[in-house]
């Protein structure tokens, strides 16, 4: 079939790769001049399937309300920009109800461990190299802390995912990089989770797609979706627009297609409202700070191992090579180019809490990125109500985590293939869409 795919981060790179793996002629649109230029840019890296989970679980608008009053909050509200996604806040509200929770909590983590099985295929069977590093540790500061923490272990042993509860020494032998002076109560261990450079596995893949014969259009941004049995893109060649033109106009360029499959995040908005599919998806933006290691006189760095998470700030600590990312933040309704102070100054005081001096930050590098959120949390993925429209959508904050199980699964819809795991409550249908 000759497919198109909008979006190149690393939903849109993933599905491009198996889709054109399985013979198919692939087209991917990307407005931008490169891939992974917008989420996938600069995130934490993790990749945890234990701890994907729905951000709408129960006690979660309390605790969302509370932090909205702290100085260091890991969610915030952006000005008068918030109010416009109450309707959005109202549903993922409805979601928090426990039923709804354990629903959602087990599909996703059914599609991470997938997910988790087919990145290490790939890496495998391509030999991709992407920094990756092994192990996950959960720190817990304080008695209450592990406290709060029961009901996740109980879901993780429910799942029957491999974790070690450890006490302050164990954590510091198993990352001797941590702050001896810093209070510590307990660690969650989790050794089969991993940390790898997102962008530049999207890259590589982007190159074994290419080999395989897909075809990327970058700097060119789709306008208009038309349905049918041929759907047709219309998008605008960016790189033909002269001086003057604001990143808009270009010369139009349409085409026509079997199937147009949508990973565009939460600009799919645009393109999907003008066929009657109202996704409730929102952009909900996380920082990043990413610096080179400070080398020390010993053989080793000051820096993490693989990847630590502070739990109470919800800030992910992750090893990239000679580099080190702290990333966190959830901030509703804010602008893709403000980037605020106190969200980085969360960021930077995690990172000095934990790993004092173990970074360059004179040559730190802030970023800030929009996950496209659902507000049950799961994905949408396969064929939408609209003749040949499919949907790769609403990943969140754990894109990295599920982006290559969900490519095999829609790329297995689209090819009349029975997916390898159930994929109730996964479809667009869920919502209406």
């Amino acid at each position: 079939m000759r497919l198109a795919i909008i979006g190149a981060g690393i939903i849109g790179v993933t599905s491009a790769h198996e889709l054109a793996a399985d013979g198919h002629e692939v087209t991917v649109y990307e407005r931008h001049a490169a891939v992974a230029s917008e989420t996938s840019f600069a995130n934490a890296g993790v990749v945890a399937p234990g701890y994907v989970t729905p951000w709408a679980a129960p006690g979660m608008p309390l605790k969302v309300l509370r932090h909205l009053f702290g100085k260091h909050a890991p969610v915030r509200l952006s000005g008068a920009n918030a109010l416009a996604q109450l309707p959005w806040m109202w549903r993922w509200w409805r979601a928090c109800r426990p039923a709804v929770y354990q629903a959602n909590r087990g599909r996703m983590y059914q599609l991470a461990h997938y997910s988790s099985q087919r990145l290490h295929l790939l890496t495998h069977e391509l030999q991709l190299e992407y920094e990756q590093a092994r192990g996950l540790l959960v720190l817990l500061r304080s008695a209450r802390d592990v406290d709060q923490a029961q009901a996740s272990l109980h879901m993780l042993s429910e799942l029957q995912v491999g974790f070690e509860l450890l006490d302050a020494a164990q954590c510091r032998r198993l990352e001797p990089g941590l702050n001896a002076d810093m209070p510590l109560q307990a660690g969650i261990s989790l050794p089969r989770d991993e940390v790898g450079n997102c962008r530049q596995f999207t890259h590589l893949l982007k190159a074994q797609a290419q080999r395989l014969g897909a075809r990327f259009l970058f700097q060119h941004d789709v306008r208009a979706l038309r349905p049918g049995s041929t759907p047709q893109v219309v998008a605008s060649d960016l790189s033909a627009a002269g001086p003057g033109h604001g990143g808009r106009g270009g010369r139009a360029v349409e085409a026509d297609f079997d199937a147009v499959l949508v990973c565009a995040g939460h600009q799919a908005r645009r393109l999907l409202k003008p066929l009657g599919l109202s996704l409730p998806i929102a952009p909900v933006y996380g920082y990043s700070v990413t610096a080179p290691l400070s080398l020390s006189e010993l053989p080793t760095t000051l820096g993490p191992r693989g990847a630590v998470m502070d739990e109470k700030f919800k800030v992910a600590i992750s090893r990239l090579g000679q580099r080190i990312r702290v990333a966190g933040s959830a901030e509703i309704g804010g602008k893709p180019d403000e980037l605020h102070a106190a969200p980085l100054a969360t960021l930077y005081k995690v990172l000095d809490d934990w790993f004092p001096g173990a970074a360059r930050l004179s040559q730190a590098s802030a970023w800030k990125g929009a996950r496209p959120m659902l507000p049950d949390g799961p994905p949408v993925l396969g064929r939408s109500r609209v003749p040949g429209i499919w949907l790769n959508l609403g990943h969140g904050s754990s894109g990295w985590a599920l982006s290559c199980g969900s490519a095999r699964l829609v790329a297995d819809l689209l090819s009349g293939r029975e997916p390898a795991i159930d994929l109730s409550g996964l479809g667009p249908q869920r919502l209406h869409a």
